[in-house]
Parts: structure tokens; sequence; C-alpha cells
């Protein structure tokens, strides 16, 4: 068994189009796990890692794919992330359970807006990482103002630790400012990693930026400030630790260089993965909900994670994260949500869609348990303590599409694809129109169901019509408003009595209930009841039905009766009370506001954001570079339906763009 301290829980996660998946192969075929290089868009059998028919199709990473595999004597449990942020919960629930990460950006692109929110996902969870910028061969390429970009709009402390050999179709390899020696990557596939001395050319630049790497260092190291200022040589070994250490407490982003595409560079990076990202063992110690740490320790109690379900035709297949604790095949666990037990049968590895069967599996590892029935977040657990992990986060779907069986001997087969997609994924919500009685699917954008409704079609062989697509609206207050509903009611037998009073107020979280009721004026068991009461009623709003957001509640006192109250009267109560204050806190509509990116040649530029403008869209800057312009704006989700038709038609099919949820805003 391969010692915890040489095991690498990495994830490859970027913007789309950053050449994650090509990585991945790379990756794959330098480690000894695949035999031949396949690609995204080629014409042979396609990625490993894009095994579902959708991701062959279009081109793009859909769901997020593990696999296991060597570089000398480490091992890396990799996990290939989608980059299209329709899919974004794939990176959340890997971000969740990984010890470290490597961030691809482009070489041309720099940071883009899926980058900004895969940062923002990697800061939410303190995962450590590592910063690739492929795509050197392209043209246009400039890895110092990549570099700029992640300090100035990540706020990263990013150190550039090569110094690239040529660029653009000139780029050759890379340059080790830590090593001192120029890497070149010869062969076929580039298989045959030749290092020599750098070139003369070369040598006055590359001393440059190694000086200013080891004053970077130094910062973060005493003894080489001190050997720095002594004039001594500073041992290799002294920076890989340093850079470690920086990584590991989350100060230093190491950046690489290469193009996956060419077959260059990712050698350096499997090594740097190897040095510089943690082990199970160096991650910071897990918390529960109840605030019991969780250390990786295989003698310990078993604590896992299930983050990610998908449904096979044998039943469930559970990707777990193994945090404390040791599993094998026959053992009992606990879910700590159901308080059930599980009995485990078998254990896999996963390697893209393929299975490899294991007889244990230890703290630090990430397994999949076959057959087994939970949900997604739910902690295993053996001992008497049941305990449970954070869940992780879930951002609210914001396109709606309504959906009908084109026969009638499609619903059943509907309704099994409904029931699936929606355990597997929870930013994929099911929900009945009460008017209509027609089955409405949310998503997170129009890809996002588009590769649903391919699926329904070719899993499930059921077909439907799809109405036009809705935005998932919202309903806020603008202003405080008070409460004071009594529930009274008689009716011969026992009564219902319930009182409750308070106020409303606007806040920038979803909700929030504070309970400041004194004196026992409401019995602490009837507390729970009213808090869901109110948010029973945030459900729908008052004005077009809307889900209610941006509201707290305050319960500061009331009253109720020894034999007439119960948990329903006040939850009955509370429901009213705040639907009344609502109407009284002048309501008002929220809708979606997406934030968009735009890639196009310059000669389209001013059509482009003239476009954007009359959808209502709020230009926030533009950026040129080689000949083309990168726009952003925000632009109300409304006015974004059809828009990549749109593009195409504005600028002769050479411009691209993508779109990310930011915020809710007034209609």
């Amino acid at each position: 068994m391969i010692p915890r301290e040489r095991i690498r829980n990495i994830g490859i996660s970027a913007h789309i189009d950053s050449g994650k998946t090509t990585l991945s192969e790379r990756i794959l075929f330098y480690t000894g796990r695949i035999h031949a290089i396949e690609e995204v868009k080629g014409s042979g059998k396609g990625a490993t890692m894009d095994y579902m028919p959708e991701e062959k199709l279009h081109g793009i990473t859909i769901t997020s794919a593990a696999t296991t595999c060597q570089w000398h004597d480490t091992q890396i449990n990799l996990i290939d992330t989608p980059g299209h942020v329709d899919f974004t919960i794939e990176v959340e629930r890997a971000l969740r359970v990984l010890d470290g990460a490597v961030m691809v950006l482009c070489a041309v692109a720099g940071v883009q807006s899926q980058s900004i929110t895969v940062d923002r996902q990697m800061k939410r969870y303190r995962v450590p990482r590592l910063a690739f910028i492929n795509k050197m061969d392209r043209m246009g390429a400039n890895p110092f103002r990549v570099v700029q970009g992640m300090r100035d709009r990540l706020q990263l402390n990013a150190i550039l630790l090569q110094y690239p050999i040529g660029s653009e179709d000139q780029f050759q390899g890379v340059i080790d400012l830590v090593e001192m020696t120029a890497n070149y990557f010869e062969g076929e596939n580039g298989e045959n990693w030749v290092k020599q001395p750098i070139p003369d050319v070369l040598v006055q630049e590359t001393q440059q930026a190694r000086e200013k790497l080891l004053d970077t260092l130094s910062l973060f190291c005493e003894p080489m400030t001190e050997m720095l200022l002594s004039g001594k040589e500073i041992p290799q070994e002294l920076i890989w630790q340093t850079i470690r250490q920086g990584v590991l407490s989350l100060e230093l982003t190491p950046v690489l260089l290469g193009s996956a595409f060419k077959n260059k560079g990712v050698q350096n990076l499997l090594d740097a993965i190897a040095l510089y990202l943690p082990s199970p063992m160096d991650r910071e110690v897990v918390k529960t909900v109840e605030s019991i740490s969780v250390y990786s320790n295989p003698d310990a109690s078993l604590v896992a994670l299930a983050f990610k379900l998908t449904l096979e035709s044998f039943g469930q297949l559970t990707y777990t994260r193994i945090y404390s604790g040791t599993l094998k095949p026959g053992d009992t666990l606990y879910n700590s949500r159901t308080g059930q037990r599980v009995q485990i049968g078998r254990l896999v590895r996963m390697h893209a869609n393929k299975r490899q069967e294991v007889k244990v599996a230890v703290a630090g590892d990430i397994v999949a348990l076959l057959g087994v029935d939970c949900a997604s977040g739910d902690t295993f657990c053996t001992g008497e303590t049941l305990v449970s992990l954070e869940r992780m986060y879930v951002p609210e779907p914001v396109i709606t599409l309504a959906i009908m069986p084109k026969k009638q001997e499609d619903s059943d087969r509907l309704s099994k694809a409904l029931n699936r997609f929606q355990r597997e994924d929870p930013t994929f919500r099911v929900s009945i129109d009460p008017e209509s009685g027609a089955t409405l699917i949310s998503g997170m954008g129009e890809l996002h169901l588009e590769i649903y409704l391919e699926r329904i079609q070719r899993e499930y062989n059921a077909e439907v019509d799809v109405g036009t697509p809705a935005v998932a609206y919202r309903e806020t207050i603008a202003q405080k408003a008070s409460f004071d509903c009594r529930l009274k009611k008689q009716s011969g037998g026992p009564g219902q009595y319930a009182h409750v009073t308070g106020w409303i107020e606007p806040t920038d979280r979803p909700f929030v209930f504070e309970n400041r009721v004194v004196g026992g004026a409401i019995p602490k068991e009837y507390i729970p009841a009213c808090e869901k009461g109110f948010r029973e009623a945030m459900e729908s709003g008052k004005l077009e039905g809307y889900p209610v957001t941006g509201v707290k509640v305050v319960l500061q006192g009331g009253s109720y009766h020894p034999i007439d109250s119960s948990e329903l009267a006040f939850r009955s109560a509370s429901h009213q009370a705040l639907e009344s204050a609502i109407a009284k806190a002048k309501p008002h509509i929220l809708e979606p506001i997406m934030l968009v990116e735009v890639e196009t040649p310059s000669e389209f530029m001013g059509r482009v954001q003239g476009d954007l403008s009359s959808r209502r869209g709020l230009l926030l800057g533009s950026e040129t570079m080689q000949g083309y312009s990168v726009i952003r704006a925000e632009v109300p989700l409304a006015r974004m339906f059809g828009y990549s038709t749109d593009l195409r038609s504005l600028t002769s099919g050479m411009a691209t763009f993508s779109m990310e949820f930011s915020c809710y805003r007034q209609s």
C-alpha cells in the first residue's frame, strides 16, 4: 500500500476551452495509465475523461470524471471537471473533497469569467493550488500578462517557477528557475523529457527571473533571507520546501508553463504536483457540523462523505471521500442524516467510466461504493457518535423549461429519467406548474437543460414537447415592516390558538431567522414551528408568486394557550404573519443578472457592445490584444436567450462568449 504522504487528491479546473481535458489526457499518458493520446475534438475515440456521448458530441466536459495514476512514487487521484458554468456543481463537489487543485489558464485569454468562479470555489473550500498557463504555442501567448492578471483580478500571490523558451509558434520548452535547466520535450508525443543548459541568449533574463522568485520566497523563509543577504547559493531543497509551505498555507500560487496539445511542460507539472500539493496528511483538519475534528488517521473511526451519485443499470454508484478510518467490503456504516445502517458491498476505484475493484480503502482515498442508497452530501460513520460533515454549496437554478411527454407511453420513461437526474445533480430541479399541470425543469442555463433533454431521448427513448424558457425571478422587500398575527379558531372540539409578533427587514442573505422571545411568551418547543411557517411563506411571493429572498425575520413575542396551542397553530400563524408583513414592506421583483464575457475580433467590437447595450446590458470594460477584444458586461438573463445564434450573425461566426450567474437585481 502506498504511504498516505505520497497520495495527491487533485482536481483540474478552469474556464471553458482552456485545455483541462487535453491536459488530463497527457497526464494519463505520461504516467502510463493510457498508451495512446486521443483528442477532445479529434477523429478517434475521444479523450479518455470525456466518455459520455454528449461530451463527444459537444466537445466539452459535462460531468467530472475520476481516475488514478502513478507518477514515480506518488499516487495521483485525479478529477477532471467541466469548464462550462452550467455544470459548475461538478466543480463545486469535486473541490469540496479534494486536497489540492491545478488551475489551468489560457496563455492568450488569461483570467476569464469562469476562472474567477473557480478561484472563488477554491477559496471557499481553502484548496491549495498550482496554476498551469496552457496554450503557450498560440498566437498572442503572454504568460507574464496572465500572471499579472492573477495578481490583479484574483488577488493571488502568483510566482513564476519557469521561464519560456520562445513563445507562440516558436515555443520550444521551459527553463526551470529552481534547477536552472532548460527543459525540452522530444519524440512523437513529447515523451522524451530532455534537460540541457540554458541557451546563452536567455541566461541574463532567466537570472533576473530567478532573483525575483527568490526575493518573493525569502519573505516566507528567514534562512533564505540571510543566505541572500550574505550572497550564499540557495539549496534547491530549501526552495522546494519554502514553496510547498507557501502553497499549503494558501499564501503562494506557483505558476508553470506549457502546451498540453503540443505535449510540452506536462512532466514538469507532474513533478510540481508531487512536490508542492498536499497529501491527505497535510490538509487542514476537517471539522464536522458539530465542531468535532476529523484527522486523517486509518486507525480512527470511519468518517466519509458521499459527494457524487450516478445511477447505472446495477444500481447507484456513490463517489466517496474517506476522511478518517478504514473501509472494507462487508463493513456496516451509519448514514448520519437518516440514522440508518448501510451495508457496504463492493468498493471500486474509477478510471473515467471503467471500474477497478479494491479490497480496502483508507483515510485519504477516493473510491466509489456500489449499490448504496444515499443522497449527495451524506456522511457515513462508524462508532457510537454520528457526525455530519459540512455539505457543499449548491447554487440556485436560474432558468426553467416546461416539458410534456409527446405520447402517453413516454410518461413513465420521462418520470424515471427526471427522478434519476434529480438525484444525480443537485442543481437540476423538477416541479409541477399548479395551473397548467406541466412538468417544469430548472437548471443553471440553456446548455444545462439542453443536455438533459438529449439524455432523456437517448437513454430513456422518451420524446417530449418543450416550452419556451422562463427566467427564475425572485421577490424581495425594500423596507422594514412589523407583524402582529393572532390565530384563534374554535369549532366545538379542541381549538387552535397562536399569537406571534415581530418584524421583518431586508438582508443580503436569502433568509435569516432571529428568535428574540423572552419570558416564555412562546414556549421553546413552538419556536421551530414558527421558523418553519416563516420559511413556507417565503416559497411564494404576493406579487407574481415567485420565491421570496433577502428577508430577515425577527420573532419578538406573542402568546399561547395551554390547551389550544400547538405546533400546527404556530406554524400557520407565522405563515400568515410573514405574508401580511411582506405586503407592507414594499415588495418588488428581482431578476437574475448574468456576467457575460465575449471574445471577438476587434473589428466587431462596436457592433457587439451595441448589441449588449440593446439587451439592457451594463458594460463593465474591455481589453484588446493581438487583434481580439474581450468585452465584459452584466446583462439580464431574460435578454440572453438565443444569444449564441445572434452573436454568430453579428461576427460572421468568429466570436465566442461565456456567461455565468452574477447576482439578482431589481427589474
